[in-house]
C-alpha cells in the first residue's frame, strides 16, 4: 500500500463526532467515495462523507462525540494511491515534484519542479535550477509538451518572453 496525503483535519462539525477536512485535491468530490482513511498509521473506517463549504465532513465509526473528533484536529489524512483512477494527463503533485524540466526544442535544462501553485485558472510550476534560480511556468498545454513520470522528465516549449533572460 502506497499512502498519499489527501487532506488535513482542520476542525470539527457539530457534536456527533464529524471532522472537517480540507481536501488537497482539485475537487473535493474525489474524496467522498473512500471506505477508510489513514491517520498517523491508524485506519479510520468512514461511516459517511459529505461536502460542506468546499470541505469534506467525515463521520468515522467509533468517533461519536466532539471530544473524540477534536483529538484528530490538525492531523493529515492519507489514502491508498490505488483508490484513485487518474485520467490521462492527470498526476499527483508528489509525482511532479523533482521532475527535470527541459526545453523540447533545444534540450536546455531549466531545473526541477520544486512546487506546484494553485492559481485558479491553471496550476503554475515553480522550477529551481542548480544555481538556485527560480522560474515559473504555467501548466497549460501550449507550454507542457510531455510529462514522463516514469523517467522523471517534463518537456516544455516556453512561450515567447517567458524566460526573457535566456
Amino acid at each position: 500500500m502506497e499512502l498519499i496525503e489527501t487532506g488535513k483535519v482542520v476542525g470539527t462539525h457539530g457534536i456527533a463526532g464529524e471532522v472537517k477536512v480540507q481536501p488537497w485535491a482539485d475537487s473535493p468530490d474525489i474524496m467522498l467515495d473512500f471506505d477508510y482513511v489513514m491517520i498517523e498509521g491508524h485506519r479510520f473506517d468512514i461511516e459517511y462523507a459529505r461536502i460542506h463549504k468546499n470541505n469534506i465532513l467525515y463521520k468515522f465509526y467509533g468517533i461519536d462525540n466532539l471530544n473524540k473528533a477534536e483529538l484528530l484536529r490538525n492531523k493529515i489524512i492519507y489514502v491508498d494511491r490505488s483508490f484513485f483512477d487518474l485520467d490521462e494527463g492527470q498526476y499527483f503533485i508528489k509525482d511532479l515534484l523533482t521532475l527535470s524540466v527541459v526545453d523540447v526544442d533545444t534540450g536546455k535544462n531549466y531545473g526541477n519542479i520544486t512546487d506546484v501553485l494553485k492559481t485558479g485558472a491553471n496550476d503554475v510550476y515553480e522550477l529551481t535550477d542548480s544555481e538556485g534560480v527560480v522560474r515559473m511556468i504555467p501548466a497549460i498545454k501550449q507550454v507542457i509538451i510531455e510529462t514522463d513520470i516514469e523517467n522523471k522528465i517534463m518537456k516544455i516549449r516556453p512561450l515567447n518572453g517567458l524566460f526573457d533572460e535566456d
